[in-house]
């Protein structure tokens, strides 16, 4: 059952603790390792949720494939959330952690959907032109082929949208010629 207010917890904490240590970068690199490993392996991500198998059982498990892949801190955080019946909340907990380490390096994600694929060129093109017209300056791009858009694009950059596609334009058509716009009502 997904519970954000733990996993913005858990995540803050672990944070913290990385910045005390000096240690943010090296343990937003394992979030990252361990996001991968859970993604690829659905065994593990089914260990962490399993509730037949023992907490010291799932610490031996947990720590003998991850050891020597992750520094010490995580894996001690690993093995806390272990013994505090919380490692079925690991994913969401590390989602969590890449979102605020984003904010707090002000990173900010940019989502980029088109009919097509784009070049490098065009991709930093883009990412320029969004630097100079907002106050983002660290962005990070993801982007994502929608044939659906049949042509153009739609950008998100936070609570802002930029539906410039073709589709888009055509919707609006439709609903300019469903309102009747184009004919006049004599009477």
């Amino acid at each position: 059952m997904p519970n954000p207010r733990l996993a913005s917890r858990y995540a803050k904490s672990i944070i913290d603790l990385a910045v005390d240590k000096g240690q943010l970068e090296t343990v937003f690199a394992d979030m990252q390792w361990l996001q991968k490993l859970l993604k690829a392996s659905r065994d593990f991500a089914n260990l962490l949720r399993s509730p037949i198998i023992k907490p010291e059982k799932k610490q031996q498990v947990v720590v003998a494939i991850i050891k020597g892949n992750v520094s010490d801190i995580t894996v001690l955080f690993v093995r806390l959330l272990i013994a505090k019946g919380r490692e079925s909340s690991l994913p969401e907990i590390i989602t969590s952690f890449i979102d605020q380490y984003k904010h707090y390096k002000n990173i900010y994600t940019v989502k980029l959907a088109t009919a097509a694929g784009l070049s490098d060129e065009l991709k930093d093109a883009i990412i320029n032109q969004i630097k100079k017209t907002s106050t983002m300056q660290n962005i990070e791009l993801e982007t994502t082929v929608n044939k659906d858009l049949i042509g153009g694009f739609v950008l998100q950059a936070g609570d802002k949208l930029i539906d410039a596609s073709v589709a888009y334009n055509l919707k609006q058509i439709a609903r300019q010629f469903e309102n009747n716009d184009f004919v006049y009502k004599i009477r």
